[in-house]
């Protein structure tokens, strides 16, 4: 199994403690980078400080206003660019198969709205997480750190 490299592109994520909770699990689960993008917070924001817990001095982020800057950079650099979002034709993500390409960037968007559009129209690929709840709804940050896992579970296996 091949290695991958991952980052994670948080669009337009509204809650600073969503954010300091993506970079908590960032920091656990080896990412290599976020970018923030659009309406989201930056550290050193004290409710992103607050969930983070020192997690944003260990993680490489940046801030790109733009979410077609924040693709392009990443996709010049050899990403493969991958929404995390509930849709028609997404593959689930029990049955993504990470060891197909070495560097890929997974997209998280708004509470409310999801990845934007734009966002959608620029993606290789769009990943859903099953759900088995009548609101078919997780938390963007809960959801952020389940797809994380599952590239760490993957990297782990990578390594035995």
């Amino acid at each position: 199994m091949t290695k991958i490299i991952y980052s994670i592109i948080v669009e337009n994520t509204r809650s600073a403690q969503n954010i300091g909770a993506i970079f908590r699990s960032a920091d656990a689960f080896a990412c290599d980078r976020i970018i923030l993008t659009g309406i989201s917070a930056t550290p050193p924001h004290k409710d992103i400080l607050k969930t983070a817990l020192g997690a944003t001095l260990s993680v490489n982020w940046q801030y790109l206003d733009n979410i077609k800057d924040a693709i392009e950079l990443l996709r010049t650099d050899g990403y493969r660019i991958i929404a995390l979002e509930q849709t028609p034709g997404a593959t689930l993500l029990q049955d993504v198969n990470f060891g197909n390409y070495p560097k890929q960037a997974f997209i998280v968007g708004n509470e409310v709205e999801g990845v934007s559009p734009e966002a959608m129209s620029l993606c290789d690929q769009v990943i859903e997480i099953p759900q088995a709840g009548v609101k078919k709804s997780i938390n963007v940050a809960i959801a952020a750190s389940i797809l994380m896992w599952s590239c760490f579970k993957h990297n782990l296996s990578s390594s035995e």
